[in-house]
């Protein structure tokens, strides 16, 4: 299937805008004035959006692409809500004027990774659990 070439002038525009929208959060995280409970987040944020591991891989059909299309614009918006007004103008401006290098994200992968190895765990257990539950006389 073919995409008409308007939607993928529109994805690009999103995808440009939402890459736009991480740089002003990783400005913003780096400014003084954020407090420290939506430095924290928006560090999270920021740490996953650019973590060369996905919390749901990609080659997954339909849900690999969930954290792209809503994880990360969700945590992005919640972020810069967080954020003072002045501080995320700001920043925004600067991220619009400038390219904002993001570093790789080795503690966004280390992240990942602990949340994946939480799930292995507990799925391991409910299934210890269930095991020996159905093999019990």
């Amino acid at each position: 299937m073919r995409m008409k070439p308007g939607r993928v002038q529109s994805w690009q525009s999103v995808y440009r805008r939402l890459k736009r929208e991480v740089g002003a959060l990783y400005l913003a995280y780096r400014d003084p004035r954020t407090p420290w409970y939506a430095r924290l987040f928006a560090a999270l944020v920021v740490a996953y959006a650019i973590s060369p591991i996905d919390l749901i891989p990609d080659p997954i059909p339909v849900l690999g692409y969930l954290d792209d299309l809503i994880l990360i614009p969700l945590g992005v918006w919640v972020a810069l809500r967080l954020i003072p007004r002045g501080v995320t103008a700001e920043c925004r401006q600067r991220a619009a004027q400038e390219t904002v290098v993001l570093p790789v994200s080795r503690a966004g992968a280390v992240m990942v990774a602990i949340v994946w190895i939480v799930l292995a765990g507990l799925l391991f257990a409910a299934g210890l659990r269930l095991f020996r539950g159905h093999t019990a006389p």
